[in-house]
């Protein structure tokens, strides 16, 4: 649809950036942490693992600082709970609450709008060792752990994250270290165990916070057929119901996806589901919808004997389910030097969608680009690709509010460089660079790149700034 004239973003619109403990934090085994899954990761081959990160641990008043001289608005982060709670239930760590008392304190002393995300793949290594999510009695210790941060931070904190990305960590658990099982069925019944600690929390929130918000943080993306073939139509029902729709129906409705209750049934991988459970995802009630999006996804259809493929950059990542769907590439867009889809007007339809089907608000809490970003002779980090992509991708925003979509807020990823969960440093998508590398710390150094400064100009002036 043609505009003749777009919306003005809203002068409270949030423009924010984001980050997560594990990628970012370091200082992983101090003041009494817990390990989590993602501290004990191996980490692939020449890539270096997540215990110093970008050390933000020790430069936190500084990283912050430079945060606030971008003029951001908002900044979403994730609470690590094994800091917090190092067995992940049970004792309270005095400095790990007291790390993110200051967080919050500073980010207020900028007028900066903490957005916390409770869970961001991080699961105490205690819980896990135990079973993780396949243990039912994970929802308690989700909830307790819900408890304590909404008793600490719910008098600062108004926006609150619950689980991020919960339909990557089942989809592609393998890629992001978070799988624990090769069972179809144990890994819906984790899902399942999710959905329902996420919405214990949503519940506990409204009932402890009085004037705060809570919502779930799925990576949601539009999804094309192939071709206008009918059977590559199903398929791409098919692949957003599964991709998208499972977790959102489940968050926002309180339902079980349809298509994907028969294909888990016909897979003999139906999630037990005890009395009173759907009771409970009813009772979740989220205040808004939050989700990530990078790229947009192609499907085609593909018979019940099709051989299993693997994705050519991501090799762990099975890109075929036979008879329900294969992921294809889209000769329609361009890629990032890391391989994926560079597509703005998806993020639109994708915008465009969730308000259509569940007329919540939106926030995205990720969004960005890969690069291999360097420091120039003059110690200069011209990134104009990201502040191509930026451009491109933050219009479309203004397309979907002209569309008549609710956005708040758009919290890039990321604000400072941090770990990649596959590719390391070399990995870079922040604001900000750390001048680090995988296997040597260098000075740590933050150098705001030529992309800070743009975006410094944006918040400014809450518009798109003209190419100059």
């Amino acid at each position: 649809m043609y505009h003749k004239e777009l919306k003005s973003f809203p002068t409270n619109f949030l423009w924010g950036a984001s980050t997560s403990a594990y990628q970012i934090e370091g200082a992983w085994n101090e003041d009494g942490k817990g390990p989590s899954t993602q501290d004990m990761l191996v980490a692939p081959e020449n890539t270096t693992d997540f215990k110093i990160a970008s050390d933000h641990y020790h430069h936190m008043e500084e990283d912050v600082k430079l945060l606030a001289g971008m003029g951001l608005k908002a900044y979403r982060f994730s609470i690590s709970w094994s800091r917090i709670l190092p067995q992940g239930r049970g004792e309270v760590n005095e400095k790990g609450l007291d790390f993110y008392n200051r967080l919050i304190n500073e980010l207020i002393k900028y007028k900066i709008e903490p957005i916390v995300t409770m869970f961001h793949f991080d699961l105490p290594w205690a819980l896990a060792q135990e079973g993780g999510w396949s243990n039912r009695s994970i929802i308690e210790d989700f909830k307790n752990y819900a408890k304590v941060l909404f008793e600490n931070y719910g008098d600062r904190v108004k926006y609150w994250l619950t689980i991020n990305e919960q339909n990557n960590m089942i989809l592609y658990g393998d890629l992001l270290g978070t799988a624990t099982t090769n069972s179809l069925q144990e890994r819906y019944q984790q899902n399942h165990h999710m959905l329902l600690s996420q919405a214990e929390a949503m519940i506990l929130c409204h009932k402890m916070l009085l004037n705060a918000k809570i919502g779930p943080a799925p990576n949601i993306a539009n999804v094309y057929p192939s071709s206008s073939k009918p059977e590559d139509m199903v398929a791409a029902e098919n692949w957003t119901a599964l991709r998208n729709w499972l977790y959102l129906d489940a968050s926002v409705r309180g339902i079980y996806n349809p298509t994907i209750w028969s294909y888990l049934k016909d897979r003999d991988a139906l999630p037990r589901v005890e009395e009173g459970d759907m009771e409970t995802l009813k009772a979740g009630n989220p205040d808004f919808i939050a989700f990530n999006y990078y790229k947009s996804t192609t499907v085609s259809a593909v018979g019940p004997g099709a051989p299993l493929k693997r994705d050519e950059i991501e090799k762990a990542k099975i890109i075929t389910d036979p008879g329900f769907y294969q992921l294809e590439d889209n000769p329609n867009l361009e890629k990032t030097p890391f391989g994926w889809f560079i597509d703005p007007i998806g993020f639109r339809t994708t915008m465009r969608e969730l308000y259509d089907r569940y007329h919540l608000p939106l926030i995205i809490t990720e969004n960005g680009i890969g690069l291999y970003d360097e420091v120039d002779e003059d110690g200069n980090v011209n990134d104009d690709a990201r502040i191509l992509y930026y451009q491109q991708h933050i219009k479309q925003i203004q397309e979907a509010l002209t569309d008549g979509v609710e956005v708040f807020g758009y919290t890039p990823w990321s604000a400072i460089d941090l770990v990649s969960t596959r590719e390391g440093i070399r990995k870079r998508y922040g604001f900000i660079y750390v001048n680090r590398e995988d296997f040597d710390l260098l000075d740590m150094k933050r150098i705001p790149k030529k992309s800070y400064y743009w975006y410094k100009e944006l918040i400014a002036q809450n518009k798109i700034p003209k190419s100059k």
